[in-house]
């Protein structure tokens, strides 16, 4: 089969957010509807070129990149794990990256996910990293999904080095009172910090697919 320039998109991407779902990578290629996008993913894995794994019920398949597509577009060939208690929060934040792309018109070029800034950092390096950054009219943008409670510590700190580093830090909360608390009590000390539930994303998803 004869690879065009949309399938290096499609395995650039996957490759970048460590695997998608077939919604995501309708979005992240352009492709203009859903039936068009599968029929693609359709060839690219039946010639070998995607993964598909059914990893958790009621969760759609989610695609990977196998070794001779991460050669075709010089990605590290090392397989990314996948981790289960990591799932919903990584769909979460494909589907953040894909409502604040409507939102604020900026394009997936200007993205730059985690794995990518922790590649960037080497493995000498290693320190926190948000879910994504972007750029928009000269300011940076990190992102934040939080959907579970993590230690008061743990969060206050990784604001602390998003306003060291960042213009300006968003955080996607789940509807847990102690946990937009604590991001609204550190509003107060760190300004730069904006807040959006996941149900607004969430919303947004449902509507547009």
């Amino acid at each position: 089969m004869k690879l065009v320039d949309r399938d290096y998109a499609i395995f650039r991407e996957v490759e970048r957010w460590r695997y998608c779902l077939g919604r995501h990578i309708r979005v992240l290629a352009g492709f203009s509807s859903q039936r068009t996008c599968d029929r693609r993913l359709k060839v690219l894995l039946e010639t070998g070129y995607l993964n598909r794994k059914k990893i958790i019920y009621g969760v759609p398949s989610i695609y990977t990149l196998p070794f001779k597509s991460k050669m075709l577009i010089g990605a590290n060939k090392r397989q990314d794990k996948i981790r289960l208690d990591n799932i919903v929060h990584d769909i979460a934040v494909l589907d953040t990256a894909i409502y604040l792309h409507s939102k604020y018109h900026i394009s997936f070029a200007e993205i730059q996910t985690e794995k990518q800034l922790h590649s960037k950092d080497g493995f000498s390096n290693r320190q926190h990293r948000p879910d994504f950054i972007f750029t928009k009219n000269n300011q940076t943008y990190c992102v934040e999904v939080e959907l579970t409670l993590k230690a008061k510590d743990r969060l206050e700190n990784n604001i602390k080095s998003n306003f060291v580093t960042y213009d300006i830090q968003i955080w996607v909360l789940e509807d847990n009172p102690k946990l937009i608390k604590i991001i609204n009590d550190n509003k107060l000390q760190y300004p730069n910090i904006q807040t959006i539930e996941i149900k607004e994303v969430r919303n947004y998803v449902t509507n547009n697919n």
